[in-house]
């Protein structure tokens, strides 16, 4: 089947369903067929065999005044009347025989008997009182007729019903056969062709998330696994691309601070006058000279944190952690940062252990903490909340500080963007901590928002369990 193609294995799927359903309601329908013919014959040979008995015993009555009159008169008009009504009679009892209703059959013989012995005794001129007897035999042969043709019709009926409840279980055997394996084709053509469409899902998913090392498999129909080549050749390129920035990223941040560094030293020297005393005016641009430097310096330093960041999120290292403990290392990190702003600082968190890259989540929490102690106001709170529910770690970080805003909302986590509202106390910062953070949580599989609030900053990392 992996020749085949993604629209060629629906319809092949939809085929055989068709067919196995599509087979049963045939098999129903000719079963309906046969049954309604069966129900149509044996009502018309009940009619059949009822109409008969009615008339052999109107015959039989014919019979008997004749023979009666012919015994009297000895007219022999009479014995010809007899002759009739005997012979159409007879025809009568062969066509009775000919319905096959065998619990009638030896009723039919002894009627030929008694009409055999009838005629022979007229012809014969016996007396009288033998001929009566024979009469009234036949007259009772008529009434056992119609008694054994009503059971006879009671027993056909019973038969056909019991006929018709073993072909509805016959067939409600083959209806859920049927069924049963139009579901087994669905589940079988549904799991060829929708894993290797959750294979490319998670590759995507990967790209998205810069992991570039793990090769793109694809099975399944032939155009899909093309499909997955031809992601797999995507991946390589990102991947080349990936490595080629990061090159690019290193030489470019090399080759400046090697200058940077030459030229900071420059202006220390002048700063500290070492080629001779400055005037006012030329002091005054050694320390313009000497901010640009160190701000650059920082930039330079900044976006190489971030690019180690980058390649640092695609490694995942999964191990159980207690976020109780994980909380406690990164405040003890910040602990005299906390202290000198007279901070509090309130933990929540379960005890069980979470599956997580442990490494990565300390410096996430670790970028969100540091921001939160900047901006909180002199003796505030920062409540640092753990949750577990519906497969997610939620990590929440609040703060009493002066929050963000609106304007800033839709682009706190890009690279050196700094929101307009300023801390409490002078910081320094180039606005790429939340950046590193939503790209550590992308790694993980996890997401990272802002949570709006009247006051303060309420910032919300949400893990999947690995567990």
């Amino acid at each position: 089947m992996n020749r085949i193609s993604f629209r060629q294995g629906m319809l092949l799927g939809f085929a055989l369903v068709v067919l196995l359903l599509g087979g049963a309601a045939v098999q129903s329908w000719l079963v309906v067929e046969r049954l309604v013919d069966q129900s149509r014959q044996s009502s018309d040979r009940a009619i059949q065999l009822m109409a008969s008995v009615q008339e052999l015993g109107e015959r039989t009555v014919d019979i008997e005044r004749s023979a009666r009159q012919y015994l009297v008169l000895d007219n022999p008009v009479f014995r010809q009347r007899f002759d009739e009504h005997l012979t159409q009679s007879l025809a009568v009892v062969d066509r009775l025989d000919g319905l096959a209703a065998e619990p009638l059959l030896p009723l039919l013989g002894g009627w030929r008997m008694v009409a055999a012995a009838l005629r022979s005794g007229l012809d014969q001129n016996i007396p009288q009182a033998e001929i009566l007897p024979l009469l009234a035999r036949m007259a009772e042969l008529d009434g056992l007729l119609k008694q054994g043709g009503q059971r006879w019709i009671e027993a056909e009926n019973r038969r056909s019903l019991d006929e018709l409840e073993a072909n509805r279980l016959r067939l409600g055997g083959h209806i859920g056969l049927a069924l049963l394996g139009a579901l087994l084709v669905a589940l079988a053509m549904g799991w060829w062709l929708v894993r290797p469409v959750r294979h490319l899902e998670q590759a995507i998913i990967r790209l998205g998330a810069s992991r570039f090392d793990e090769a793109v498999t694809v099975g399944g129909p032939a155009d899909l696994r093309q499909l997955g080549k031809r992601v797999d050749w995507l991946r390589q390129r990102l991947a080349e691309l990936e490595a080629d920035r990061e090159r690019a990223l290193r030489h470019v941040s090399h080759e400046l601070k090697t200058p940077l560094t030459a030229l900071k030293e420059g202006v220390s020297l002048l700063r500290e006058e070492v080629p001779g005393p400055l005037s006012a005016g030329q002091r005054e641009v050694v320390e313009i000279l000497q901010h640009n430097v160190g701000s650059l310096q920082e930039q330079i330093e900044s976006l190489l944190t971030l690019n180690a960041a980058s390649f640092e999120s695609r490694r995942l290292q999964i191990a159980p952690v207690k976020p109780r403990k994980l909380l406690a290392s990164v405040i003890q990190r910040r602990e005299l940062h906390s202290q000198s702003r007279q901070l509090n600082i309130v933990v929540e968190a379960p005890d069980e252990a979470a599956m997580l890259d442990a490494e990565k989540m300390a410096i996430v929490l670790d970028n969100l903490l540091s921001n939160a102690i900047d901006f909180s106001p002199e003796q505030g709170e920062i409540r640092l909340v753990v949750r577990h529910a519906d497969g997610l770690w939620r990590f929440d970080c609040i703060d009493q500080g002066p929050g963000i805003a609106d304007e800033d909302r839709q682009r706190i986590f890009d690279p050196f963007v700094q929101g307009q509202r300023m801390a409490p106390a002078p910081r320094q910062g180039s606005g790429v901590g939340l950046s590193i953070v939503r790209e550590l949580v992308r790694a993980m599989g996890g997401a990272v928002y802002l949570v709006p609030q009247a006051t303060g900053a309420h910032f919300c990392v949400e893990i999947p369990d690995e567990q």
